[in-house]
């Protein structure tokens, strides 16, 4: 499903230009990322005047904010990046085959923000919070070979302890 979106290109028609796997970035916020596709409204010099991105997921929309969440970060990258104010962003979920609209209000604008300030704070302070395996959500994850929420999240909750584990583990059978 991301192979169009993922890769760098764009298309565009007179004051309308659409850019797929858009590298993004707040140094505001401390974010950085790829929109999957971005589609920018452009007034008669070339400057944007709004922008759109477009989240592709492969299920269906969510309970959770974790996608709205997504969204807005990549719209206040966006917000930033050309100086103007995004009002809603889409989502293209594969199994409804159409894109659905989500408004970027104020509410989810706090979430994402407090959110981003809370990782900032978790960086800023080395703490590593542990991986919480949820099957419903882990299983479906394009990161879990990264997290490893079930080696690293039952029983092992820091990263440092892991990691000891791991080399002690090494060290054994290269003795062997």
């Amino acid at each position: 499903m991301h192979e169009r979106v993922d890769v760098e290109h764009h298309e565009s028609r007179k004051l309308f230009r659409q850019e797929y796997g858009m590298a993004i970035r707040s140094l505001k916020y401390g974010l950085i990322g790829k929109c999957d596709l971005v589609e920018l409204y452009l007034d008669k010099n070339g400057n944007v005047q709004d922008a759109i991105p477009v989240e592709f997921k492969r299920g269906t929309d969510k309970e959770e904010d974790i996608d709205r969440v997504q969204l807005c970060a990549q719209a206040l990258c966006l917000e930033e990046m050309f100086g103007i104010t995004i009002t809603n962003g889409q989502f293209y979920y594969l199994k409804n085959h159409r894109r659905t609209t989500t408004e970027i209000d104020s509410a989810l604008r706090k979430k994402t923000i407090d959110l981003c300030e809370h990782v900032r704070y978790l960086f800023n302070k080395a703490i590593t919070p542990p991986a919480l395996y949820e099957k419903h959500k882990c299983d479906r994850c394009s990161l879990v070979e990264i997290c490893m929420p079930k080696k690293v999240g039952s029983g092992i909750k820091r990263v440092d302890r892991y990691i000891q584990t791991q080399l002690q583990l090494s060290r054994m059978e290269c003795e062997q």
